[in-house]
Parts: structure tokens; sequence; C-alpha cells
């Protein structure tokens, strides 16, 4: 059973950080590209945000966080990570991990306020 659990989100200031975990299980993750999305609102559609091919041989982002996110992964762990620095107020959302299933997490919320 495919399973993704995403943590690592909070409360934050503009300007502050925040590294997001996802564990994923149910399938060989190391021959897996890995991505993170993100949901702005309930019932909004999840935009990409960044993903690793396998090995990392390929790393690619969405144009809003290039430069401040970065995407990396473990695969001894079966988890993708997601260092964001720099966050503002329009990175709020809550955030996901997948590989192309159809099946996602619960996600986690970053909230990033004055």
């Amino acid at each position: 059973q495919v399973q993704f659990v995403e943590t690592g989100g909070g409360s934050v200031r503009p300007g502050g950080s925040l590294r997001l975990s996802c564990v994923a299980s149910g399938f060989t993750v190391a021959d897996a590209g890995l991505s993170w999305y993100r949901q702005v609102l309930p019932g909004k559609e999840r935009e990409f945000v960044a993903t690793a091919t396998v090995g990392s041989h390929r790393i690619n982002y969405a144009d809003f966080v290039r430069g401040r996110f970065t995407i990396s992964r473990d695969d001894a762990k079966n988890t993708v990570y997601l260092q964001m620095n720099n966050l503002q107020p329009e990175d709020t959302a809550v955030y996901y991990c997948n590989a192309g299933f159809q099946h996602w997490g619960r996600g986690t919320q970053v909230t990033v306020s004055a």
C-alpha cells in the first residue's frame, strides 16, 4: 500500500525557514522520481513545487520557488526533503509529496504571516 507521510510544517514569519520531510512507503522509493506539490486553498488544484528524479540526476523547481527552496532525497531512509528559505505569505499552503501515484498523504500545513 502506497503511503506518504509529510511532516515539518508550521507557522513562521516572512523571511523564515522550514524543512519539510516526507517518508514514502509501499513502492521502491529509490526507483522513483519524487516531487513536492502544494495546495493553497482546499478544493483548489495542487500545484507543482519541485521534483528530484532517480538518483537526483535531474532536479527542477517551479519558477516561484527557484532560488529559495531546495529538494533533496535520502533513499536509504525512503525520505524526500524540502528546505524552504525566505518564506513569503504566498507560500502559505498544505504541502504534499508524491511519486506519480493517485494516492496522496495528508500533507503538512505551512503558514507564513507577520
